[in-house]
């Protein structure tokens, strides 16, 4: 999480980053108008959606230049090694679906090839979720837990336009985000406010000024487009996909608008596609608070090796008041940096995204709480945040922000916010302010909103994999009901996992591991109501 208002509301950010940086820290360390602005055409996500036939032959018939991938680049962070099994390519794709033979922007995509060649099925395609998470830098870190399914299809995966090296928004300099960092995000009084506010216009200013170009082009539908020129130019007649967090957004609007390219599709830790922003920062509030309230059952059974206590529920009074505390004294550092209050919260949320993170929480929560040190707590945050040991930032949250702006209509007010105040505090005391606040994400975002809601009703869509996880903070349990409902009948396949964490295929839970390879594999569609604990 950053401490800015102007990125707090996520779908999600993909998981699988948070989790290797916890596990190197365990290693090392005991009010505006919107306006379209230079004359730029409306969104493409209000152009009609986009047939075959729509494309030119130059787009369709591309045959992308596999080679081995360059070493990773500062705004993309851990990739592929140069001269291993993966393989790095562009997909030229249009700036803009409703000038189809436009200007072009170039999509980076990986792959590893299937292993067992005479029974290869095809490509499948992951998305893991942010919005802004880089495809090309996850699949490698996180390639082994999809071994089996290598073994018959190739495993492919691509930064979505506007995330990484795919035409990149770019907005902050390294600085610049490190002095953001330090502006209040859950503002006490009208000086801090003031000072919040006025980070936002600098940073919808900044990313208007370096990437305005690309702004109005980056929404869900044009990368739902973007994917289906991909099947095509991977020469697959049917989408085999994975989408995880924002990627079952993602895989729900392509089955939207091309059901019947959809093939053998999964949709794990689910986006409700129903609520709005202000509902959906509700929701994610309500389940980051459930999965801290988990966490302190579990480590009050520590006693005294617990930083809060044996007493599970007066655990979040004190972890309350800890914030409280570092909102007038942050903490010292080992790099010369603070901890501060949103500093912390947003350490204590990226532990939270993995069941093997609670141990690295617990001894983050010592450091803080009993030792006045927050390196531990500030470097997980960093890790959400898309900031490196060296101060390097990824473009996570610029994608994340726009991408969620010209996703939704909808722009908040400060007193929308004060409205809603006191139903966030009471439903997460923990969470609740902050993510309340951060409705105002989108309030002095330079280009206009596209639409209430995502679409996903997938009419005539082969069946789809709905996975839940009752404990998931980011994407809580109700969104995966929902989306099957949305999708249509006869399309989504609810399957549930009793577990915590953010997402249940990579969970590690042989039940849910079992059922999925077994989908994905040999094409067995479970029962719809199948439930792995």
């Amino acid at each position: 999480m950053s401490s800015s208002l102007r990125t707090i509301r996520t779908r999600a950010l993909v998981s699988a980053a948070v989790v290797v940086a916890l596990a190197a820290v365990a290693g090392c360390n005991g009010d505006g108008g919107n306006d379209q602005g230079n004359g730029q055409s409306t969104p493409s996500a209000q152009a009609p959606p986009a047939s075959d036939s729509s494309l030119p032959d130059s787009l369709t018939g591309q045959k992308p230049k596999w080679e081995s991938c360059p070493p990773p680049s500062p705004i993309q962070g851990t990739g592929a090694a140069p001269g291993s099994e993966w393989e790095c390519a562009t997909l030229k794709a249009p700036l803009d679906y409703g000038k189809p033979d436009g200007e072009t922007i170039d999509l980076a995509m990986i792959r590893a090839k299937a292993t067992d060649k005479d029974r290869r099925i095809g490509s499948l395609v992951f998305n893991f979720g942010g919005p802004g998470g880089s495809g090309v830098s996850s699949l490698p870190s996180f390639a082994d837990d999809y071994a089996e399914l290598r073994t018959r299809y190739d495993l492919v995966s691509f930064d979505p336009r506007g995330v990484g090296e795919s035409a990149g928004v770019t907005c902050l300099s390294d600085k610049e985000m490190d002095a953001a960092d330090a502006i209040d995000g859950t503002p006490d009084d009208e000086d801090e406010l003031k000072a919040a506010l006025a980070d936002s216009r600098k940073f919808g200013a900044a990313c208007k000024k370096k990437s305005g170009r690309v702004l109005p082009h980056v929404d869900t539908v044009s990368a739902a487009r973007d994917m289906d020129l991909m099947r095509q130019v991977l020469g697959d007649k049917k989408l085999s996909y994975f989408g995880i967090s924002y990627g079952t957004e993602l895989g729900g609007v392509y089955a939207h608008l091309f059901p019947r390219h959809v093939g053998r599709a999964v949709l794990d830790a689910v986006v409700d596609p129903t609520e709005d922003p202000e509902e959906s920062a509700y929701g994610q509030a309500k389940g980051f608070q459930l999965a801290l309230d988990n966490y302190l059952k579990d480590c009050a059974k520590k006693g005294v090796a617990c930083p809060t206590g044996g007493d599970a529920e007066a655990g979040d009074a004190k972890i309350a008041a800890f914030l409280k505390k570092l909102d007038k004294k942050p903490l010292a550092t080992a790099s010369g940096r603070k901890l501060t209050q949103d500093g912390a919260l947003g350490g204590i949320a990226a532990a939270l995204y993995d069941r093997e993170s609670w141990n690295i929480l617990t001894t983050a929560l010592q450091e803080a709480m009993h030792f006045g040190k927050g390196n531990m707590l500030l470097a997980m945050s960093d890790s959400l945040a898309g900031r490196d040991e060296n101060g390097r930032y990824s473009n996570i949250n610029a994608a994340n922000t726009a991408i969620n702006c010209v996703d939704d209509k909808q722009r908040y007010t400060v007193d929308d916010v004060k409205t809603q105040l006191p139903r966030f505090r009471k439903a997460a005391p923990v969470f609740g302010e902050y993510l309340a606040w951060g409705m105002l994400g989108c309030t002095n975002w330079p280009v206009d909103g596209t639409a209430d809601g995502p679409e996903v009703s997938a009419k005539g869509s082969a069946p789809i994999l709905v996975v839940g996880n009752t404990g998931d903070p980011a994407t809580p349990y109700a969104g995966a009901r929902r989306m099957v409902g949305e999708l249509g009948p006869g399309v989504g396949v609810e399957v549930t996992y009793k577990g915590q964490g953010h997402g249940a295929y990579n969970s590690g839970n042989a039940c849910m591991t079992k059922t999925v390879n077994a989908y994905l594999l040999n094409g067995k569609v479970p029962s719809s109501g199948t439930t792995c604990s």
